[in-house]
């Protein structure tokens, strides 16, 4: 039989997971959704026969729910990722797992008493150029460092998105720190950044950062909503040479003088679909989750660091895991 899955929160981007929990998955199946204007459940196309609940408990507590899946603004994370710990049930929860590392420590620590499998959705390890540049990762040879970028257009107040007075950083940046800790298989010890401003004088709307992992790596994280059009890449500069992966246009490219110049499309792939394919997977199988909540964790925690440096003026700031 299909898995039952709840999904709490139908705004733009959950909208995404219930279209394609509706068409693209026959492992799965919509059983129930939540939003705070229930009379509004029923707009999405192909719900009207799905109970549409206004108070996530009473999603939670369906019986027809084996599984939640949660895609609200992150300041509700912790209450409702602790009530669906606390009634044991499967859980993928959108990023950024919390706003603050404090909230991200109590979501742990709940996962970690439910005995379920719990996932956070970092989607853009799932992305076709990401996924391409891993699987060419040992062309550069050695690394030396990483480059990271994401630049977007300007947005509404972040407050209004409910993350809490912060911007960028948590918005989009987070990406980007997950992907230094995947990339370098390693843990960031310090950061040192620079924003146009620091919550509470408002959302930062632009961060440049310098990251440096345990084993001295250092990469270059540039996350911006300050310009028209969208860039997203990263760039591996290694002892052989230096491979880049471009998930807004969907390529990858090298630049060695050992194994030559190359450049690969990669198909686009909705990376919203491979998360809950991977979701639905690991719940089935009783398989670990490919992405944890510890995960999730330790990227809000190195995000937690880079507001302190931009407070003290981009001085070096040791991350805090717990």
């Amino acid at each position: 039989m299909p898995l039952g899955i709840g999904l709490i929160g139908l705004g733009h981007h959950g909208s995404r997971y219930a279209n394609h929990l509706l068409h693209d998955l026959p492992e799965a199946r919509l059983v129930a959704v939540c939003r705070r204007q229930a009379e509004k459940g029923n707009e999405l196309a192909d719900t009207a026969t799905v109970p549409c609940y206004s108070n996530y408990h009473e999603l939670i507590a369906d019986s027809g729910v084996e599984a939640v899946v949660v895609v609200t603004p992150p300041t509700l994370n912790r209450e409702i990722c602790l009530a669906v710990a606390q009634a044991k049930k499967a859980l993928l929860v959108e990023k950024p797992l919390a706003t603050t590392a404090e909230d991200a420590r109590a979501i742990l620590q709940g996962a970690q008493g439910s005995g379920q499998m719990m996932m956070t959705a970092h989607t853009l390890r799932f992305d076709a150029a990401v996924k391409a540049l891993r699987g060419r990762q040992a062309e550069a040879g050695a690394l030396q460092y990483l480059s990271l970028a994401s630049r977007m257009e300007p947005h509404g107040a972040s407050d209004e998105r409910g993350f809490g007075g912060r911007g960028c950083v948590l918005e989009i940046g987070i990406h980007l720190l997950d992907l230094v800790r995947l990339l370098t298989e390693d843990e960031v010890h310090t950061v040192s950044c620079d924003m146009d401003r620091v919550a509470p004088a408002g959302d930062e709307r632009r961060m440049l950062g310098r990251l440096t992992t345990r084993r001295g790596l250092v990469c270059l994280v540039d996350v911006s909503r300050v310009t028209s059009g969208r860039i997203g890449r990263v760039e591996l500069i290694g002892s052989e040479g230096q491979l880049s992966a471009d998930w807004c246009g969907q390529r990858v490219m090298r630049v060695s003088a050992r194994h030559g110049a190359g450049e690969w499309p990669t198909a686009t792939e909705p990376t919203v679909l491979s998360t809950l394919r991977a979701f639905v997977r690991a719940v089935r199988d009783g398989l670990p989750p490919p992405i944890t909540i510890e995960d999730g964790k330790r990227a809000v925690e190195i995000a937690e660091a880079c507001y302190a440096s931009a407070r003290q003026g981009g001085q070096a700031v040791t991350v805090e895991y717990r």
